[in-house]
């Protein structure tokens, strides 16, 4: 089976630093006919299973560890006894969450996750999170991007957990130097490319200084 990638929007209450505030989510599913990667399962796991329908959940990976991309994250996994994946340096915003369940596994740069005949690379992209990761599909030609780049630029990263400056290096190390024509699939909005938002780095820049 041919691997492809599909999008459920969910949305909920995600607390903020000026209170509860409405979110939409991004869930990215990758794989096939017969199994799946659930990437930041977020608010809504009846809709996130229902999309999955009898496909084999093979992992849950969150792309950090903010309330909005893990809400639902244990619940999906729990369906085929799956794995959850989070960075370890996230684990104190899991732990706001979920302050009895762990991940299942710590994920680190460099990392493979296998579905469908595909491979996901993971790459360590802090900034908006200390464990912020986004994932690399080269035979699809996508980066699930999670928070460090939407389309237009990145978000703000000026909360407790966040440093803008880091965010910026790790857009311009781990993801301007992948090919242009990658999509980038973002937690929020709609989808780009690496083409499209790398002439716009200069500008992010300058809003940091």
């Amino acid at each position: 089976m041919t691997a492809r990638v599909e999008q459920v929007v969910t949305s909920g209450r995600s607390p903020g630093e000026e209170g509860e505030r409405d979110v939409e989510n991004n869930v990215w599913i990758v794989g096939d006919d017969d199994e799946v990667i659930v990437v930041d399962a977020g608010h809504d796991a009846e809709a996130i299973l229902e999309a999955v329908g009898d496909r084999e959940v093979l992992a849950v990976i969150c792309t950090h560890g903010l309330d909005d991309h893990v809400s639902a994250a244990v619940e999906v996994a729990e369906r085929d006894e799956a794995l959850v994946a989070l960075h370890a340096r996230d684990s104190a915003l899991w732990r706001a969450v979920y302050p009895d369940h762990g991940p299942d596994v710590d994920i680190e740069e460099g990392g493979i996750f296998e579905v469908a005949e595909i491979e996901l690379e993971v790459l360590h992209t802090p900034g908006h999170t200390p464990g912020g990761v986004c994932l690399y599909s080269e035979e699809l030609e996508v980066v699930f991007a999670g928070d460090t780049l939407l389309k237009g630029g990145p978000p703000p990263a000026d909360g407790p957990h966040g440093d803008f400056p880091t965010l910026l290096n790790s857009i311009g190390e781990k993801l301007l130097t992948l090919p242009p024509e990658t999509r980038v699939l973002s937690g929020h909005g709609e989808e780009t490319t690496i083409g499209d938002e790398e002439p716009s780095f200069d500008d992010w820049v300058a809003r940091s200084i």
